[in-house]
């Protein structure tokens, strides 16, 4: 098997209104479909990242909480890359975002933070 890419990341979440309101309005990404699956009673939001990449957004009744250990299995957070962290850290403060003091990768020098969506799930930005 050969892979070209990551065709999209997928997120389920509580609250849809709460998370397309700050996927979209806050955190800037653009809306590709929207679609209402009746038979579900669920949204699943195709959102744009950047050039190419996607998020679809889930909604499902009642789905169960997620584990809050980092070390957890599974995914341990999703990353987004930003020109300007000092920029994108005063952005997401003033729309009342709580983000983590920036660290330095011990490994490429960058400066990086964390940042949590609505459902606490763990968004980082790290600088290109």
């Amino acid at each position: 098997m050969k892979t070209t890419g990551i065709h999209h990341v997928a997120i389920v979440c509580s609250n849809y209104e709460k998370s397309k309101k700050f996927y979209v309005e806050v955190l800037g990404f653009s809306i590709i479909e929207e679609t209402f699956r009746a038979a579900r009673n669920s949204y699943k939001l195709d959102l744009r990242v950047g050039n190419g990449d996607q998020i679809e957004l889930f909604s499902f009744p009642n789905p169960p909480k997620r584990p809050n250990t980092p070390e957890a299995c599974g995914l341990r957070h999703l990353s987004f890359e930003v020109d300007d962290i000092d920029e994108s850290v005063a952005y997401l403060t003033s729309h009342g975002v709580q983000v983590e003091n920036i660290r330095i990768d011990e490994i490429t020098g960058k400066r990086f933070t964390f940042f949590k969506d609505p459902d606490d799930l763990p968004l980082e930005i790290y600088e290109k």
